[in-house]
């Protein structure tokens, strides 16, 4: 059933996905498997929250969730997760179009105000973490899944200093299949929230703008802001290179501890493998059911 299962979670778009499953499934893939039922059930038990409306984040702040827009809170994203043989954080929100193209994972660190002044090595900071991904593979072999390999960059690191965001892409393979999660840091007073948008390579051109939009409705409560920081104020042991590798977990590999980072990454990372439409289908006409319910 492993097996089974692992063939299809491709289909379903939302951790990395194959490009967009804008139509419906064939005709000859409506006949679903008692292992694709499971799974579709499994799915449609989660609590989907639909747009339009406000969310509150982690972090002290808030998401307006779009029309045509699903959000998990992190009870269900963790769910959703597992269910997709990604390890769970405990800390992770989802957000992803109802036509399930791409998905962000939103996060909160409350490590404190990074400083946003130091040089970035992306060459360097590569290395590292195809080093921390490779050790973090012990758990998922572990656990029977597919293990994961950090190929390059698909977008270096680069900071924006006027909207206070730190954003790369890595791009990641695994059993032959390679796909993209897009990394934001957006810094506030307190700490950072991180944003990944996990896509296929062939839509991270046409998701990082609407990722970009979406995050349009992002904002920190009052008083949270980056700029809103005052002498006193908490300050984080790390500046922006570090986050890059996981801000407290790279602190922690200056001291020997591999483990730290590792197990990081090993939650960091979403990604799904190969597979069919079926389930994506099943998802989307349950949601599409769900949309029109509520109209009712």
């Amino acid at each position: 059933m492993r097996q089974s299962l692992r063939s299809l979670l491709w289909t379903l778009g939302m951790l990395v996905l194959a490009p967009c499953f804008a139509g419906d499934a064939p005709s000859n893939a409506t006949a679903a498997t008692p292992e694709e039922r499971a799974y579709n059930k499994a799915l449609e038990s989660l609590h989907w929250v639909r747009g339009p409306t406000t969310v509150d984040i982690p972090g002290k702040s808030k998401l307006a969730i779009p029309q045509d827009y699903v959000f998990l809170d992190t009870a269900n994203t963790d769910k959703y997760l597992e269910l997709n043989q990604n390890l769970a954080s405990g800390k992770d929100v989802l957000v992803a179009p109802a036509g399930m193209q791409w998905a962000a994972y939103l996060s909160f660190e409350d490590d404190g105000y990074v400083k946003d002044n130091d040089k970035i090595d992306a060459a360097e900071l590569l290395k590292a973490l195809q080093e921390g991904t490779e050790q973090s593979n012990s758990e998922r072999r572990r656990r029977g899944w597919p293990t994961l390999r950090i190929i390059d960059w698909a977008v270096p690191p680069a900071y924006n200093s006027s909207n206070k965001r730190l954003e790369w892409a890595t791009l990641l393979e695994s059993e032959g299949h390679r796909n993209v999660n897009f990394s934001t840091k957006v810094l506030s007073r307190r700490g950072h929230t991180s944003v990944i948008l996990v896509s296929s390579v062939e839509t991270l051109n046409a998701a990082r703008p609407e990722l970009e939009t979406l995050l349009g409705g992002y904002s920190f409560d009052a008083g949270e802001s980056y700029a809103e920081w005052v002498p006193g104020d908490k300050v984080a042991e790390y500046g922006l290179a570090a986050l890059v590798l996981g801000g407290a977990a790279a602190i922690a590999t200056k001291k020997g501890l591999w483990a730290v980072l590792a197990g990081f990454l090993a939650t960091g990372w979403k990604f799904l493998v190969a597979g069919g439409v079926a389930a994506a289908a099943g998802l989307r006409k349950f949601l599409g059911r769900k949309s029109r319910d509520d109209a009712n």
